[in-house]
């Protein structure tokens, strides 16, 4: 990988194109990912909000542990309002949390929640950055985050952001106490203060310096000052639900303190940006409102005063008790850079003050309706700024690549600045196919339909419509990148070039040449280009071999840190105004329709010309089964006919019918379910891995994707193996069982439930509202089906009655807006439904004899081994007599947990609530949750209650 790609790598999405210097020459400025700016980024807002940056050196640094963890306002505040570069580093992606909008869990959850978290960033105008963590769900204590994750896996991660991002502050959401209310907080918490004093000693991670890095020292540390009663018991500890002592550590000093973190600065979120026309803190909570998988989504509070208080662990400058600013003390003046050099820097301190002063003339002279008046200036800024790196790099010095960084960011921002004041458009995009002549038509229109086809052009825009967005190895096609110069002056075009992010030829050739863009006019380029046969897919940089690892093993190391790879193909435009050049960029764009939403672009994909898929990737054979269905998904990505076939790699002495199945596309984007029938030789106690072969031209395809997300977000690709683990289970169900399944927010229980031999029904709303449920021997509600499911509430008493006539209802585990009213008699979650997060947690059961642990299978404690993850969330907290508590399970230092799986009589039929993770472990293959799940739902039929 060449010099160019891993600078480049090192700082990928930092929103304001920010450059690493790490002793090398100025990387090229990263090309914008988004096609459309967002409404703050605008226009007079945009322009206003570059300005403040050309004013400053601040910059800041949030350590967090999921999406949706940060302090949006505070961000927001300090980046439009302000004038900061920021940036967030995310301890893990969220995997281990729910989602109420779409199908992905685990590792396709992080991915989600990932492009989640990008579009906040856009509104709180920060980078982004990740650690390898994993997280594998709610963590009640410190101690478990960093006996899964390795204090120094997590440090080494944050030590390294830190040097490539190089803030002059730290700061947190989290203290590193139990008030954080999650192992994950209380990490992030100790991390931002350890991170302080780790990443200026060369001596820690070393092999970060042999990569090139720098050590810093950050020059402040802060974390926000926990909001929590003291009572006699102490302070309340949500993760374990207990009282426990006042007592916070400080990470910076080493100290112990008995009492609240004191108060040092409050930020004021709740002032109005002007520009904008909305207060900090409701431009960050509309980016949070994106973050929508976790409850559906946010509202923009009304505009009022707001502050977050902020306490100081640690300074290297002189400090007062009580501040104004996260940078008292500190120099953030342009003029403070001289400060980083450390030989004679009066060359430097003379062209920086020449810097900000041209800096504040243009801030001075700007006006909304002619920002083009400000060019001169900013391009003047920019030449200067380039001056001072060339002088810098010519001298050298030990500290020379400090400077050349600063300049570097200063270079970048002057750069965005000038191109937003001569409002410079720069689009490139994957070239709409041309529409052939029709057989026999000849190659004319008539005048009729050239008028037509023109309206409709004018109608889509530029580009015509839609586009194919996953290109794949071998493939040609053209790219159009178009300059809209809408400034009174007249414009150079130095070069225009096509860059893809791998470094691998992509053979691209121009049809046009640069010039000149007339005021007011726009220039267009075609390109034509093939993708190499050994592209880089787009897809995550980081994988892990099971979802048992707390963490992701780095498959290229360049990338590391980084939310996604870069995506595979941008176009760079190097223009010229007044003779001083500056860059725009942007990623290589495709068009498609998305129903309800219109015409949307997202980035160029590479992928593979075939994808087979296996959905979900374990499952339960039953003990004895003579044959069992598995359902393969083959998409083809080609352009056109493709024909191939299908086979399956099995264990010694399976056979499948059919032994194998031919496809055939017509078009990109077909898919094709193939439902194969496997027999078994024998089954055992054991795991058995068929694997999903697809031949096409001559290549085996054994691994598929499919795009994570819902409408509004961007969608990415998740790849997995098409193998399958069949487990061998000793399991019974009661014969002719139909049961209805009522989704929630996703859970392959309709799966497992097939596996078992079941008839299984997916209900929709109108069958629980009026629908005939005499028919189905036990309903299966999903996980939260109250939380997202309106009608259920509606129709409880419907679900009701269907028990009292012999019915069994399953309700999975549910949250704090299911209490109380929805069972048949009366039970309570409470305000903070109890959780059992260690999946190896003793468990009892309390009645051992109950009918419901004795038919079809006899359940023991046996049947909870082997879980993954948690044993499971919404323990009831109280219930009423008619219901039987059937197990007890906790973790350590908590109370013992019965509300886990009740049972009630009712009538003639079953009410049962499960709080225990089976939508968890039937994915996985786990053969207990498949034992207990069949006893459930064969209750109607279960002989000793006849």
């Amino acid at each position: 990988m060449t010099i160019r790609r891993k600078i480049q790598a090192c700082v990928s999405f930092l929103v304001f194109g920010t450059v690493i210097y790490v002793g090398f020459s100025r990387a090229e400025q990263l090309p914008a990912v988004d096609s459309t700016a967002i409404a703050p980024d605008r226009g007079a807002a945009g322009l206003s909000h570059l300005l403040r940056e050309l004013q400053t050196r601040a910059s800041l640094l949030m350590v967090t542990a999921h999406p949706d963890d940060e302090d949006g306002g505070m961000l927001a505040f300090e980046t439009r309002g302000q004038g900061a570069r920021a940036a967030l580093f995310t301890l893990t992606r969220g995997e281990g949390g729910q989602n109420v909008m779409s199908g992905d869990f685990y590792d396709a959850l992080g991915l989600v929640r990932t492009q989640e978290l990008l579009l906040a960033d856009r509104y709180m105008a920060v980078g982004q950055y990740f650690s390898r963590a994993v997280d594998y769900g709610f963590s009640k204590t410190r101690e478990e985050a960093i006996e899964k994750w390795s204090h120094d896996r997590v440090l080494s991660d944050a030590v390294r952001v830190v040097r490539m991002f190089r803030p002059l502050v730290v700061t947190s959401v989290f203290v590193g106490a139990p008030t954080d209310g999650h192992g994950h907080h209380q990490m992030a918490g100790q991390m931002a203060q350890e991170v302080y004093l780790a990443a200026g000693d060369p001596t820690k991670f070393p092999e970060q310096i042999r990569e090139g890095l720098r050590p810093w020292s950050p020059l402040k540390v802060y974390a926000r000052v926990p909001a929590f009663q003291i009572t006699s018991e102490g302070m309340y500890d949500y993760a374990i639900d207990k009282f426990v002592p006042v007592r916070f550590f400080d990470y910076v000093n080493q100290t112990w303190s008995e009492t609240r973190p004191s108060t040092n600065l409050q930020i004021q979120e709740g002032v109005a940006d002007p520009a904008v026309g909305l207060t900090y803190l409701q431009i960050a909570r509309e980016g949070l409102g994106f973050q929508r998988s976790q409850n559906g989504g946010g509202a923009i509070p009304q505009a009022a005063p707001f502050a977050s208080a902020y306490h100081r662990y640690g300074s290297r400058v002189p400090t007062n008790e009580h501040e104004n600013s996260f940078f008292d003390g500190i120099d953030v003046s342009l003029n403070g850079i001289a400060d980083l050099y450390p030989g004679d820097a009066k060359f430097l301190k003379d062209g920086l003050a020449n810097l900000a002063g041209v800096a504040a003339d243009a801030l001075k002279a700007y006006a909304p309706d002619r920002p083009w008046a400000i060019a001169p200036a900013l391009a003047s800024g920019l030449k200067i700024t380039r001056d001072l790196a060339d002088q810098v790099k010519a001298r050298g010095g030990a500290n020379a690549g400090d400077v050349l960084y600063e300049l570097g960011i200063k270079q970048d921002q002057f750069e965005k600045a000038l191109a937003a004041s001569l409002e410079v458009s720069f689009e490139t995009t994957v070239a709409a196919p041309r529409a052939a002549p029709e057989p026999g038509r000849g190659r004319g229109q008539s005048s009729t339909e050239a008028a037509f086809n023109a309206g409709r052009a004018g109608f889509a825009g530029r580009g015509g419509g839609p586009t194919f967005t996953m290109a794949i190895p071998g493939q040609s096609f053209n790219v159009e990148a178009q300059v809209f110069n809408q400034s009174p002056e007249k414009l150079s075009v130095e070069s225009v070039a096509v860059a893809p992010s791998d470094g691998k030829n992509w053979n691209a050739r121009g049809e046009n040449s640069p010039g000149e863009v007339d005021a007011g006019k726009e220039s267009e380029w075609r390109f034509s280009v093939t993708v190499p046969e050994n592209a880089t897919l787009t897809r995550p940089y980081y994988s892990r071999p099971d979802e048992e690892q707390p963490f992701y093993d780095v498959n290229d190391p360049h990338d590391r840190n980084l939310p996604v790879a870069p995506y595979p193909l941008s176009v760079r435009a190097r223009l010229a105004y007044r003779g001083t050049s500056f860059e725009v960029a942007q990623v290589v764009q495709t068009t498609e329709r998305i129903p309800g939403i219109g015409m949307v672009q997202n980035p160029l994909l590479v992928g593979p010309a075939i994808s087979v898929s296996v959905s979900p990737s374990a499952g339960a054979v039953p003990l004895g089964a003579k044959a069992f269905d598995f359902t393969c998904l083959v998409h083809s990505n080609v352009k056109g006919p493709a024909d191939g076939v299908l086979r399956l790699k099995l264990p010694t002495g399976w056979r499948s019918t059919p032994a194998e199945a031919p496809f055939a596309f017509a078009h990109d984007g077909e898919d094709k379910t193939v439902v194969f029938s496997v027999s078994p030789d024998v089954i055992h106690l054991a795991d058995y891995t068929i694997t999903a072969v697809a031949e096409y031209k001559g290549r085996s395809y054994t691994e598929g994707y499919h795009l994570t997300g819902y409408p509004g977000v961007r969608a990415y690709p998740f790849y997995r193996p098409a193998t399958y683990k069949a487990v061998g289970v000793e399991v019974k169900t009661a014969p002719s069982l139909t049961i209805g399944f009522l989704p929630g927010t996703g859970d392959d229980v309709p799966t497992a439930l097939d596996q078992l031999g079941a008839n299984v029904r997916v209900l929709a709303a109108t069958d629980i509202t009026h629908g005939n449920l005499t028919g189905f021997d036990a309903i299966v509600l999903g996980t939260r089906a109250y939380a997202v499911r309106t009608e259920l509430k509606a129709a409880n008493g419907r679900l009701m009655d269907y028990v009292r006539n012999g019915g069994v209802l399953i309700v999975q585990y549910q949250l704090q807006d299911f209490d109380r009213d929805y069972g048949p008699f009366p039970f309570t979650l409470g305000s903070n439904p109890q959780k059992v997060v260690d999946e190896n947690s003793a468990v009892t059961l309390l009645d051992p004899s109950n009918a419901a642990f004795a038919w079809p299978n006899k359940i023991t404690a046996a049947d909870f081994k082997g879980w993954v993850e948690e044993r499971g969330h919404g323990f009831m907290r109280e219930w009423d007599s008619h219901y039987t508590p059937l197990v007890e399970t906790h973790d350590p230092e908590q109370d013992p947990q019965k509300g886990g799986l009740l049972l009630a009589r009712y009538g003639k039929g079953f009410y049962i609530y499960d709080a225990f993770a089976l939508y968890r472990q039937l994915p996985s293959g786990v053969a207990g949750a498949y034992r207990i799940l069949a006893n459930l739902v064969s209750l109607s039929k279960n002989p000793e209650w006849k």
